[in-house]
């Protein structure tokens, strides 16, 4: 794409976020220019000042969202390769394909590790993959609100479970546990630093065993749903078609 395309795409996508602020007090934003009645224009002086006002306060939100939006973009992107395969695989194929995957690193985990290693991570890959299971489900069934609640969390916790837990046993995978702690360290000083969590967890849990794996799914889910808000956000700003492609920037404008 020419510098010029990447100017105007970017244009209309903070365009129609901003439309989209404003549509939450105000009707017929959003690309009412393709619509009947138009675009919603205050008449008196007391609208024209609060729609001011919302368009003012709406600029910086805009800003700091805007980040996001790209992210909400990559993410759908590669979310949507994810369910058109799963959509051909089915959900029963989803099961077949993770067990095979992590079936594979628990006859793996067998050859190189002592039992107690080898059930936990046969553990956690079966766990790994009922969530791909659900994962897969929660995606074709409900709706949007569904698939951010359950479908994404279920998904992240499908991919980061037998790792973290093979970690915890396999001496050559140390460096996940030395940078399980570095992370956690950062999360005790700067997220979970408010009304006594971090004290409240730093003097009733060790990172260790169970623990890792508690953290990372602790982890997982919230980034489950943040990737699953972004990717909403970015369907919001750039509806895709029905046959799943994106809006035209022409049909935008």
């Amino acid at each position: 794409m020419s510098e010029g395309g990447i100017v105007e795409g970017v244009r209309i996508d903070v365009v129609r976020l901003h439309e989209t602020w404003m549509e939450l007090v105000f009707p017929r934003q959003r690309t009412a220019v393709h619509q009947v009645l138009g675009k919603w224009k205050p008449r008196t002086s007391g609208d024209r000042i609060k729609y001011r006002a919302w368009a003012a306060l709406g600029a910086p939100i805009v800003a700091l969202l805007y980040p996001l939006l790209l992210v909400g973009f990559a993410v759908r992107f590669n979310a949507k390769r994810f369910d058109s395969a799963s959509t051909r695989l089915g959900v029963v194929g989803v099961l077949l394909l993770t067990t095979l995957l992590w079936g594979g690193l628990t006859a793996l985990a067998h050859v190189r590790l002592e039992f107690d290693g080898f059930l936990a991570v046969g553990a956690a890959s079966a766990v790994a993959v009922l969530s791909a299971g659900l994962a897969a489900l929660f995606s074709r069934v409900g709706g949007r609100g569904t698939t951010v609640l359950f479908a994404y969390p279920f998904a992240m916790n499908a991919v980061f479970l037998p790792p973290v837990v093979a970690a915890l046993y396999d001496p050559s995978l140390s460096g996940v546990l030395e940078r399980s702690e570095t992370l956690a360290i950062f999360l005790l000083d700067n997220v979970l630093s408010v009304y006594g969590i971090e004290a409240y967890l730093r003097s009733n849990f060790s990172l260790e065993g169970i623990a890792v794996v508690l953290m990372w799914v602790g982890i997982a889910t919230p980034l489950g749903w943040f990737l699953g808000l972004v990717v909403t956000l970015a369907d919001a700003v750039r509806p895709r078609a029905a046959g799943g492609a994106e809006e035209s920037v022409e049909a935008a404008d």
